[in-house]
This record gives C-alpha cells, structure tokens and sequence, in this order.
C-alpha cells in the first residue's frame, strides 16, 4: 500500500513538472524587455505623476528620487508622500527639494483608520497628483533615465491600462541570490503573469517597483480605497485594475529598473511575514497546502532516493533533475548563476519556513506589524479582493 502510494506520488511529480517546465518556459520567454520594445528615442505625449511611498526610508529614498528627477520623459511631476518617518526621511526630502524645487513632498502626520500606512499613502498622493499615467514605485527603485519615457510609450501605443515592470533584483551572497530565483519561479508558477495580458484569463500581475496606471482606469477601479487593508497591494491593485476591464501587462525591466530586495537573511524572513499569508488570502488551507505541494514536488525527491530503488528510484532521480532543470530555465534570467542552482532545494525549504512562520505570526499576533504600525487581522481579512 505505501509503496504503491510512493508510486503514485513519483508519477504525479514527474507530470506536473513536466508540464510546469514547458509551461514556465513558454511564459518566461513570452514576457517582453521594456528596453527591446521600446526604443531609445521612442517618444509619448501622456503627462506621468510618480507617486513614492516613503517610511523611515533615509538609507535608500535619495539615490532612488534621483533616479527619478533625472528621467528624460517630458512631462513628469515627482510626488513623495513621507508617512510619518521617525528617521532621517524628512531630513533628506527638504534637501533634495532645496536641489529640485519641483520635487513634491506630502508630509502625513496621522495613519486613518482602517488603512494601511503604505496604501493610505499611495491615496493620497494619487488625490494631488495631475498626471494622466500615475506611477506608483517603492523608494529603493533605481532607474534609468529613459524607463519612464520608455513604459509610457509602450502603454500608449498599446493602450495599456497598467503596465508592471519588474526590476533587476539584486541580494548579497549565495543563498540570498538562490533564493531570489525560487522566489521568482514559485510566483510564475501560481501567477502565470504572462497570462495578464489576456482579457479573457483570470491571472492578473502587479509588481510594486513598478505599477503605471491610467488615471481613469485607476479611479474606475475604485482606486486604493479599493484595497486599503492589503499588504499585497501591489498585486492586488492588478486584479482590481483587470476586473474592472483594464489591459494590462507585464514587461521585464532588465537595465532599466534596479533594486537591491533584502540584505541579509533575517530581514528577507521579517520582511516576508507581512505579506506570506496575505498571498494566500488569509487562508488556512491554502498556507498549509501551498508549501506541502513544494515540498512534494522539489524536496521530496531528494529524500525519496534514501530509501528507493530500481525504476522507482530512477523515477525519482528524474523528477530531481526536471525540478533543477525547472529552477534554472526560470532563474537564470532573474541573475542567479550555475553556481547557485545546487542550492534549490535549500531554498525551497527555507520558503516553506517563510511562509508558515508568517503564517504562525500573523494568526498567534492576531494581525500583522509593518513599519512599526500593528493591523488586526480581523480588519485585514475583511479587505477580500
């Protein structure tokens, strides 16, 4: 009986990552370089407002809002919105606006209730901005001087609605730059984002380096007030965006958008705990079916060969190696070397920690803490988009 489980298990894995590898491949390389579509001199007529959330961001904000200042679209207004920083943050905004006058800065004193920090500040620098395309970004997003320009041709050209571009991650160290490219294989993999750009799928994509949206489109879709209480907000201001009727897509920003994500590994774990369980829409089930299915598909493997042999334990050996082949078909594309790709299974295990550690933290704390600030998970969970 158990072997004939084991059996039945190997077969399964071997399918679904069979499937997952001709799947991911085909909807990696449909995903397109924003620098390839869009050419150097491309032009668009669309005034942009570029609206930065910002917290206790001294470290990180003035390299960014350079980048920013210095884009060559021809039409920009740059808006910081500084939510209640207790850090160097404001010290740092007055500078740069005494260099760049039209640099906006909006200062909130007071969070409202029944929002979160970040996606109130969003709001609120949407309400003051004037631009026909808003491009909501972090501020630790480095640019080049032609990214904006360059998206906001694109979405023209294409009538776009939302147009997501996903950075050039950067992490220190072997296990951190393994991790990245798990990371980025498991979201393919339950997002197919390739797939936003059909109106008649149900995937969507959000990336919070970069979401430019269309104004009416945005408004239309019931804005951030929409979503006020997500932590995934990025994500979720897609779907809101294509279930209101948006186009969107998502291009990859290779030369054009960089990040450095987490610097070390107890800052990539705290940083994950506020939006892990959020992915799974606050449910029970999918936190521990989700990593169960990782492990079955990517660990178990490994562990399988110990105590296999004969075709069973060649089956196992297979389903290893398409599950290496899976990680390095999709993640040597995100800036992870043949050299990491040994760490895969590591990091799989360290992901299915991340996520049920969240999980564990966001259910015993009742709610989640973020920048300082704790949300009850009662009114988390009542914000279902």
């Amino acid at each position: 009986m158990i072997e004939a489980l084991f059996q039945a298990l190997a077969v399964v894995t071997g399918m679904t990552l069979a499937a997952s590898l001709v799947a991911l491949g085909r909807g990696n390389r449909a995903i397109r370089f924003l620098a390839d579509v869009a050419r150097p001199d491309v032009r668009a007529d669309a005034s942009v407002s570029v609206i930065v959330a910002a917290r206790n961001e001294a470290d990180t904000i003035e390299p960014a809002l350079r980048s920013l200042l210095a884009q060559d679209h021809p039409a920009l207004e740059v808006i910081v919105v500084n939510d209640r920083s207790e850090d160097a943050t404001g010290a740092v905004l007055a500078r740069l606006q005494r260099d760049y006058p039209a640099l906006k800065v909006i200062a909130i004193a007071e969070l409202p209730p029944g929002w979160l920090g970040k996606n109130h500040a969003h709001w609120v620098g949407a309400q003051a901005a004037r631009g026909d395309f808003l491009l909501f970004t972090d501020a630790d997003i480095v640019m080049h001087p032609s990214a904006i320009r360059r998206a906001v041709a694109v979405a023209a050209a294409e009538r776009l609605d939302h147009l997501a571009v996903g950075p050039e991650v950067h992490m220190p160290g072997a296990l951190l730059t393994a991790f990245l490219g798990t990371f980025t294989m498991c979201f393919s993999m339950f997002a197919r984002p390739w797939r936003a750009r059909d109106p008649r799928s149900e995937a969507f994509v959000g990336i919070g380096a970069f979401n430019l949206v269309r104004r009416d489109a945005y408004e239309r879709a019931g804005a951030h007030a929409a979503i006020r209480m997500r932590p995934d907000d990025d994500m979720k201001l897609g779907k809101i965006i294509k279930r209101a009727g948006g186009r969107q897509e998502l291009a990859a920003g290779k030369h054009l958008l960089s990040v450095v994500w987490y610097r070390s590994l107890g800052e990539l774990i705290r940083g994950l705990e506020k939006n892990a369980f959020a992915g799974m829409d606050y449910r029970l089930t999918l936190a521990l079916a989700g990593p169960l299915g990782l492990f079955l598909l990517f660990v178990w493997p490994y562990v399988a060969l110990a105590f296999t042999t004969g075709w069973l334990w060649q089956l196992n050996l297979l389903n290893a190696t398409l599950g290496l082949a899976l990680y390095a078909d999709n993640s040597l594309r995100h800036g992870v070397k043949w050299r990491h790709v040994p760490l895969f299974p590591v990091t799989v295990a360290l992901l299915i920690f991340i996520i049920w550690n969240a999980t564990l933290r966001t259910l015993i704390g009742r709610g989640i803490t973020w920048r300082g600030t704790h949300y009850p998970l009662a009114e988390l969970k009542a914000n279902r988009v």
